[in-house]
């Protein structure tokens, strides 16, 4: 990984303060030398993988190159294969290829729920994202300090998913989840760190617990909505081991049905808090097992939803 230091100049760019990691790049707060804008550099590490960051002892904001809190969830490395799909770890050589990757996706994305890439550098080879900087706290923040959640946020995230997805401009997100939405203190969310994806060597990265069937379309999305309003409702996951066994493979056999079935026997949020809306356990209820249950109806149930509250 890059070795930034507070104080230190990049290209311009002088580091002021570390902002966060995740599986797979390490972002830090920078001011223009002249201009002094503020903006977010993001760096790669030099091997990618959820399972390699460490965890800190206790659960904290605090932000620190040395690990994360253990309520986080870095994303993994996911190879779609003949066999089957294989989550493993990204070499230096492959880090650097899926941040050129996201670079060439977040500059064809233009909306203003989706974080801005501003320029991309390189830096003794290795490739730099320079974002905007958005001041806020993450929705895993709000849930951690038990914030009051706004539905609304979400509504604002599946628009701005519909819309870019109708302009040819990101198809699919692929790793929704509390870590990578912000909330500014205006009450507006911004959608971070879309899925890293080369498609042409059909891998991707995502967190398996907010897409435990590794789904590489918008249905992924969807289901971590759903996954994540249970989260904020039960103060727990819908699911213990992820992904799901049959992950990535042609749906079709018995065995693949049976094992579905299971899979998709969680606890229905009321059970876990009986104060639980039955309109909203119905939604969450299609987010995670209707197939076909897409943006377009989330949207639709959550205006609904949302103007009967």
């Amino acid at each position: 990984m890059m070795k930034l230091a507070v104080g230190e100049i990049v290209q311009g760019y002088r580091i002021t303060r570390f902002l966060g990691r995740g599986g797979f790049a390490s972002v830090y707060l920078a001011q223009h030398e002249e201009t002094g804008n503020k903006v977010a550099l993001k760096v790669g590490a030099s091997a990618g993988g959820g399972r390699q960051v460490t965890r800190l002892l206790e659960v904290t904001s605090r932000r620190t190159p040395e690990g994360i809190s253990p309520d986080e969830l870095p994303a993994e490395a996911v190879f779609f294969e003949p066999r089957g799909v294989r989550i493993d770890l990204f070499d230096e050589q492959e880090v650097h290829a899926m941040l050129r990757a996201e670079g060439d996706l977040l500059a064809g994305c233009q909306h203003d729920n989706v974080v801005t890439l501003l320029d991309r550098l390189t830096v003794d080879g290795n490739p730099v994202l320079v974002m905007e900087y958005v001041r806020g706290k993450t929705l895993r923040e709000k849930i951690r300090s038990l914030e009051g959640i706004h539905l609304n946020w979400f509504l604002a995230v599946v628009r701005a998913l519909l819309a870019t997805k109708q302009s040819g401009a990101l198809d699919y997100h692929g790793d929704l989840k509390p870590e990578n939405l912000i909330v500014k203190p205006s009450g507006k969310v911004v959608i971070l760190d879309p899925a890293m994806r080369l498609p042409e060597r059909r891998i991707v990265t995502t967190t398996p617990h907010y897409n435990p069937m590794l789904l590489t379309d918008s249905k992924a999305d969807v289901m971590a909505i759903g996954i994540m309003i249970y989260e904020i409702l039960t103060g727990t996951l819908p699911f213990d081991e992820v992904p799901w066994e049959f992950a990535g493979q042609q749906s079709g056999g018995e065995t693949q049905r049976l094992s579905l079935s299971y899979f998709f026997s969680y606890s229905p949020p009321h059970v876990l808090n009986p104060k639980t809306p039955e309109e909203l356990e119905r939604i969450i209820y299609r987010c995670i097992t209707v197939p076909t249950y897409g943006l377009d109806e989330l949207k639709t149930d959550l205006e609904t939803f949302i103007s009967k509250a």
